[in-house]
């Protein structure tokens, strides 16, 4: 199974322009989204072997995004 990034475009398509114009006029969403997307780098590093971090950080790391990504669709459906 190849290893790819999560970014929100691609995990929300259907969101693309909400989370266009949310980014340009919400700080905080922006400051989720980037946060996530930093989170999402963090992790397509470190399984495709360019960081080493050991498995409970990789699955610490891997939860937050989750949790962000949560937060996020709450405020594209809101």
């Amino acid at each position: 199974m190849p290893i790819t990034h999560h970014p929100l475009i691609e995990e929300f398509t259907e969101y693309k322009d909400t989370i266009h114009a949310l980014k340009m006029s919400n700080a905080h969403f922006r400051r989720l989204a980037h946060e996530y997307e930093d989170i999402d780098k963090s992790i397509f590093r470190a399984e495709q072997g360019i960081e080493i971090v050991n498995d409970d950080y990789l699955e610490s790391i891997k939860k937050q995004r989750l949790h962000l990504k949560d937060l996020i669709y709450s405020m594209l459906r809101a």
